[in-house]
């Protein structure tokens, strides 16, 4: 006769009693939870980027009343948000001719390439930055044949996290504008501005101003004038 063996006895109510048992413990919660702001924390550093801007200042200087010569300066506070940065990102697009005589502090410009509408300025920082350390930008260029039309704008990206932003245009005292707005360009609003954005400086010049606390990620802000 043949020897059985018994096969080991599991009762399956034993076995759906553990399973009922772990699924309601109170550790489960807390590995739910701790894997939940665990996904939130590395979301959170991976859309963190290299650093944020405290303060950001673009300014185009109209220098005729025909749009042909323009100087563009830019003014930004940046914090550092990880370790070991040697190099800083600018941008900048427009008609004509534009990125004349490119010049910034600190740091030195030693690429830029343009895969669409937009150049990307590739700044070498010439030393090794930290988290937590600032740093001041001071940018420079100029551009022609870029504002020849009735109505123009001008615009800036807001590709890291902002706290600041202030855009001007200030225009030469034989051509001030007639009307300006700020457009937005994922939402397409346009608001404009009250009169007293538009004002005039000591050396008879006119200047568009406007700003913002706190820009949105990712969108567009533009200044647009009728002159």
């Amino acid at each position: 006769m043949p020897l059985q063996v018994d096969a080991p006895t599991s009762s399956p109510s034993n076995v759906t009693r553990i399973i009922l048992a772990f699924l309601q413990s109170p550790w489960l919660e807390a590995l739910v939870e701790i894997w939940k702001q665990s996904r939130k924390r590395w979301r959170g550093w991976a859309e963190e980027g290299m650093y944020e801007v405290l303060d950001c200042e673009s300014t185009l200087e109209l220098q005729d009343k025909r749009g042909e010569h323009a100087l563009v300066h830019k003014h930004q506070k940046v914090r550092y948000l990880q370790n070991s940065i040697i190099a800083y990102q600018d941008q900048a697009w427009g008609d004509g001719k534009i990125l004349i005589n490119y010049r910034c502090t600190p740091g030195v410009p030693v690429d830029r390439y343009r895969p669409g509408q937009k150049t990307y300025i590739l700044i070498s920082l010439r030393e090794v930055k930290n988290r937590g350390d600032e740093d001041e930008f001071h940018i420079e260029w100029e551009m022609q044949h870029g504002f020849t039309r009735p109505t123009e704008l001008w615009a800036t990206e807001v590709s890291h996290r902002m706290r600041h932003l202030k855009l001007q245009v200030i225009f030469p005292p034989s051509r001030p504008p007639l009307r300006a707005a700020v457009l937005e360009d994922s939402t397409q609003k346009v608001a404009p501005l009250k009169p007293e954005a538009i004002h005039r400086l000591p050396d008879g010049r006119y200047a568009v101003t406007w700003e913002t606390d706190k820009p949105r990620l990712y969108e567009t802000y533009a200044l647009r004038w009728d002159w």
